[in-house]
């Protein structure tokens, strides 16, 4: 029997092997292709990363083909994109068409996708560290929907991230460490191709070995594969402790230098080194340069034999992080160098790559160029009934009803309005509250979220008893925790906070069951995390992100707790709709657009821009306001037909934009007070309308241009918000009118709402202040 296996075992390093042979040929010849091939019309550099792909082929073959499972997800790191796409090329999920237009329009992606490319994508990469982090968040989306009984426990997959050593300088990583570990991780991969050089040098060795340590301490498991079998196998040989010894302390900037220099540099150093040893010259005079040379550089990250090892070893829950020893470029003759990033073959060193891997011309696209028919055959065959091969994409989720959501009464915030309206679902037999799931990075209470997490609880997998309640002291937290709890509380980390997000956003389309995911967190504290912001975007996941309190409107925290350019955030960011509401029953309207909005195909993420100052409500004689609230804007007070003036706000100055139109009616009779709910969707279609031309699309006039046409060509218009004026001052380039912008540019100060509303020109005088300068 153990004979038997070990041939089986053989048999596959080997198919492994050629495998991993042609994934290095076909992502090396992409990126030629489009550097050295194609036409370039404009003369740029295309780009690509040979090199960075070249250390991770092998990583990838024995992943992919061997310990990969059918519910298993992988992040792959940026710069190893043509590899996935090389894969799946030999699944027959990728065409060559699309593989000789890569990094072209239409082509395939620099970085892998989830939106932009063909391929299955199961997270997008590119701004480094975020495609890492992202895996254990959902891993944990993971362990909610298998204790909410949307996933059965028997189909739970394992989340892999694929990682350059550099990655581990990101800060994020190790802010998802510290949550993961609050959490009880589980389920998670991160594996690190330890080529040691990063874009402007080798990587600093001092601190990769402080890993180990970090890492265990928060509940990993370390492998690390530093040598491969033949360096084992000259290890255990009289004289091979001398070898191991002079590796292990080796700098990581002489390996590289050794690497691109070669076998005869290779063997000049170990003799002046080690030469002298027992048995060590024996070893260096039994090898030619070649062999020496290979043997040197023969790390554990690529030799299938310890990967499949490795991988084979950690078949667990446990969360494992396997530090693989790679050469940057390995098989390539940029092997080694420091310059080797962002550098390519020529088409001279090609053509000996070419005849190395056996590759015949006009062959290069080729899933097998170079093997026999049998050969061929039995790979394609191999490859079609891995895992990965007969992997199956989750069936569609099935859309979630939004039910009627009543508007708060009374005057109050926005901020209370969303909680008022969080609360009431909360207590509802629905499912939409059923399936809705919050977080917020330590603001749960300040954001107005405590009501529901009060009726709906904390998510945890094993239940904690709340022992403020046993002991019968008030409290207005009634927190239980236990796996039926849909409020998932984080640090605060608002990096953390997007990602998760981000995974419960995507949870249709990685496990098939959908989540209505409401996150929310201070306003001006959305920059902190803005990076990870535009990557649950971008990977179009679909979550509320509700910001609040905001702008000077929050008065005594001070300048670092007032956010200026949050509207410019909501209008710049794409997959975002920004909305910023005045009133309650605008809060109610909003929420359930978005709750439906989330879930449409050509839906998209949504914000709420809140604030904490309570106002008086708006009377409504009927609902006609509603379609133009959700369109982006309103008139609160019609204007007259060719009237000359109209007052712009949007949010919560609403007050003061009614009592300066109140005081300007007599002078400027006719005068429209227009009540901007979404400065975002008003600026998207009118971009939309002024493009339709060059588009070959019928224009149509967009919501803002029908808004102000009841005004006189030379109107004026007074803007003004809790927020950058920029987010206003583009309406007089809608119809050439002028514009006179109030807000906020600088830094706030502490104070009350009135001396700051004065002193930063929010107030009604300022208003008619600026009426006044308009006309004059």
């Amino acid at each position: 029997m153990t004979d038997t296996m070990t041939h089986e075992r053989q048999d596959l390093i080997t198919t492994l092997e050629q495998i991993n042979q042609r994934l290095l040929w076909l992502s090396s010849w992409t990126i030629h292709n489009a550097n050295h091939i194609r036409e370039k019309r404009d003369g740029l550099k295309v780009g690509g990363h040979q090199a960075s792909c070249a250390s991770m082929t092998a990583i990838m073959a024995a992943l992919y083909f061997h310990a990969l499972g059918p519910n298993d997800k992988v992040s792959v790191k940026p710069h190893a994109g043509p590899v996935l796409h090389a894969i799946h090329y030999l699944l027959d999920q990728q065409t060559r068409e699309t593989l000789e237009k890569y990094r072209g329009l239409g082509g395939a992606q620099s970085y892998p996708s989830r939106t932009k490319d063909t391929i299955p994508v199961d997270f997008s990469t590119g701004s480094v560290g975020l495609g890492v982090a992202v895996t254990a968040f959902t891993s944990l989306v993971q362990d909610y929907l298998i204790a909410h009984g949307q996933v059965q426990p028997e189909n739970a997959g394992r989340m892999i991230a694929l990682m350059g050593d550099a990655e581990l300088d990101e800060g994020n990583i190790y802010e998802c460490l510290i949550e993961g570990y609050k959490h009880d991780l589980r389920n998670c991969w991160w594996v690190v191709d330890y080529n040691r050089q990063s874009l402007d040098s080798t990587t600093a060795e001092r601190m990769f070995r402080r890993f180990d340590d970090i890492f265990e301490t928060c509940g990993w498991r370390v492998i690390t594969l530093k040598h491969g079998r033949l360096q084992r196998e000259l290890f255990a040989k009289p004289g091979g402790r001398a070898f191991e010894q002079w590796i292990d302390t080796c700098s990581n900037a002489d390996f590289a230098v050794l690497t691109y220099q070669g076998g005869a540099a290779w063997r000049a150093r170990l003799i002046a080194d080690i030469g002298g040893k027992r048995g060590v010259r024996a070893l260096i005079d039994g090898m030619d340069d070649d062999t020496l040379a290979k043997v040197m550089t023969n790390l554990g990250g690529h030799c299938l034999e310890s990967l499949v090892e490795a991988f084979d070893s950690a078949q667990d829950e446990r969360p494992t992080m396997f530090i693989a020893y790679t050469v940057k470029g390995h098989g390539l003759p940029l092997a080694g160098h420091k310059d080797n990033h962002s550098g390519m073959m020529s088409p001279t060193q090609m053509e000996t790559f070419r005849a190395r891997q056996n590759v015949p011309h006009g062959a290069e696209w080729d899933k097998w160029a170079g093997l026999g028919d049998n050969q061929a055959k039995a790979l394609q065959d191999f490859v079609t009934h891995s895992p990965i091969g007969r992997k199956q994409q989750a069936a569609a989720a099935p859309t979630i009803p939004v039910p009627e959501i009543p508007a708060p009464a009374g005057a109050e915030s926005t901020q209370a309005a969303f909680g008022r309206v969080m609360h009431d679902l909360a207590k509802s037999n629905t499912e939409l509250a059923d399936r809705l799931v919050t977080t917020a990075p330590d603001v749960t209470q300040t954001t107005n979220l405590g009501a529901f997490v009060n009726q709906r609880g904390l998510f945890r997998r094993q239940e904690c008893d709340d022992v403020f309640l046993r002991a019968k002291i008030p409290s207005t937290q009634k927190w239980l925790q236990h796996a039926a709890g849909q409020h998932i509380e984080l640090g605060i980390a608002e990096n953390n906070f997007f990602l998760l997000l981000t995974s419960l956003g995507l949870s249709a389309g990685h496990f098939g069951t959908r989540l209505i995911p409401v996150g929310t967190v201070y306003d001006p504290f959305i920059a902190r995390g803005l990076d990870a912001l535009n990557y649950g975007c971008y990977s179009d996941s679909r979550f509320l992100l509700v910001g609040t309190p905001s702008g000077i409107t929050l008065a005594a925290e001070g300048g670092a707790h007032q956010s200026i350019n949050t509207p410019l955030i909501g209008m710049g960011q794409p997959g975002l709709a920004s909305y910023e509401p005045a009133y309650a029953d605008e809060v109610a309207l909003m929420m359930a657009h978005a709750f439906d909005w989330m879930q449409r195909p050509d839906g998209s993420s949504v914000y709420l821009r809140l604030s904490t100052r309570s106002i008086d409500q708006e009377p409504r004689a009927d609902t006609t306001w509603q379609s133009g609230a959700l369109a982006g804007g309103y008139w609160l007070r019609e204007p007259a037909p060719g009237a000359t003036a109209a007052i712009v706000f949007t949010g919560v100055v609403a007050p003061e934009a009614l009592e300066a139109w109140t005081a300007l009616a007599d002078d400027l009779p006719g005068i429209g007070l227009l009540n901007v709910t979404s400065p975002d969707l008003l600026h998207r279609g009118w971009s939309t309308r002024t493009s339709a031309r060059w588009t070959n699309d019928t224009p149509t006039p967009s919501h803002i241009e029908t808004l102000l046409s009841p005004l006189a060509p030379d109107a004026g218009l007074i803007t003004v918000l809790d927020g950058s004026p920029a987010a206003l001052s583009w309406l007089g380039g809608v119809r050439g009118q002028r514009v006179i912008p109030l807000g906020t540019d600088r830094f706030g100060q502490t104070g009350n709402l009135f001396d700051l509303y004065k002193t930063y020109r929010l107030d009604a005088e300022a208003i008619i202040d600026a009426a006044a300068e308009l006309f004059l």
